[in-house]
């Protein structure tokens, strides 16, 4: 598999985390079906926070939703 291929894979499996339900959360974008919406995340991260420091924060959270909740935002932008 090309570096190009791998990093294009790695993208779309980081994004197959976020799941929008209109009956969730308003349907904003949210972490696996949980409760935990992307912007939260990214208001963590604004705040300073590390991702470390985010994943103790919210147990439920693993690092790849941490990178998904950025790609997500990146993708927007």
């Amino acid at each position: 598999m090309s570096k190009a291929s791998w990093y294009k894979s790695t993208m779309n499996n980081l994004m197959e985390r976020i799941t929008t339900n209109p009956e969730q959360c308003g349907g904003r974008p949210c972490i696996r079906g949980m409760r935990i919406r992307v912007i939260d995340v990214l208001d963590l991260f604004a705040a300073g926070l590390s991702a470390s420091q985010i994943l103790e924060e919210m147990p439920d959270l693993e690092m790849d939703d941490l990178k998904a909740a950025l790609q997500y935002a990146a993708r927007k932008l």
